[in-house]
């Protein structure tokens, strides 16, 4: 699927969320798919040791390799939850980049929560995911 169906909505009454990597809200029509937490895993399960950066590159490629297997792709992304552990405001610059190089201005809505620990000994970073699949408006139904 190339097409963008979603819709972006920051109300002029809020605050500008793009500086922080997300958008207040976001739909799309279609059925909803949710992408449970992924991180920077080996093809074991076991986290891959690197520091924070290398670990959100990581668990966003995971992101993507989930969103794949079900025949979507980031730009049917209307929302993420993201992990950081021992949460600071350094992390957000990596956090924002790696956003950027996969949603561009199209930013989904997000909750970002700063815990003191994940699943597993080694995880700095967990990212879950909402997506819609497009309806197929070519095959409707009487």
């Amino acid at each position: 699927m190339t097409s963008d169906e979603r819709t972006i909505t920051n109300p002029a009454t809020l605050h500008d969320p793009a500086p922080f990597g997300y958008s207040h809200a976001v739909s799309a029509p279609g059925e909803i798919v949710h992408i449970a937490g992924q991180y920077a895993s080996d093809s074991s399960g076991s986290p891959v040791p690197g520091d924070f950066a290398t670990q959100v590159e990581l668990a966003f490629d995971r992101l993507e390799s989930a969103l794949a297997g079900v025949g979507l792709g980031f730009e049917q992304v209307v929302r993420l939850g993201t992990f950081i552990v021992d949460h600071e405001p350094s992390k957000l610059q990596v956090l924002g980049k790696a956003l950027g190089a996969r949603f561009g201005d199209r930013l989904p809505a997000q909750t970002l929560s700063g815990v003191a620990a994940l699943a597993l000994p080694g995880m700095l970073f967990e990212v879950d995911a909402v997506a819609v699949r497009p309806t197929d408006s070519g095959n409707s139904q009487g």
